[in-house]
Formats: structure tokens, sequence, C-alpha cells
């Protein structure tokens, strides 16, 4: 799901592996330090990560990010 605003798009992606808060803040700090990301809402629960950023990122900055933080990037919701 990607949705797009005047000037930020908001995009969800499915992660495996996140199991606790660590695991949310791992992939969050990742996220969050790729250029032109605004906000990042990891939710280990579902799994779910919320990505809001002012550019549609690629899926292999996002796998790279996710892969860093000891992740595995299932794909976008």
């Amino acid at each position: 799901m990607t949705a797009e605003t005047d000037t930020q798009t908001t995009a969800v992606y499915k992660v495996t592996g996140m199991t606790c808060g660590h695991c949310e803040g791992a992939v969050t700090a990742e996220l969050t330090a790729l250029p032109g990301v605004a906000s990042v809402k990891a939710v280990a629960a579902t799994g779910e990560v919320t990505v809001v950023s002012a550019a549609p990122l690629t899926e292999a900055d996002v796998r790279a990010a996710v892969d860093e933080a000891g992740y595995e990037l299932v794909g976008q919701v």
C-alpha cells in the first residue's frame, strides 16, 4: 500500500523476525537513516512497518536497511 500526498509518500512493508520493542527499534533506526524518511512505525505483533518519506523509496534500499537491522523484508503490503 502506497499513499501519496502533496509532499510525502506513505508505504507499508511486511517484515519477518520482529518479536519485541527492541526489534521495532532496530528496524526503525535503520529505516530512519535512509535519505528522505520522515517517520517510521514498526509493529512487531503484525510485522508491519509504515514508512513516511519525501519520495517513494526503492525496495532495494528498504530491503538493505531491514537486512542491516537483522530482519527480512517480505515486501510491500
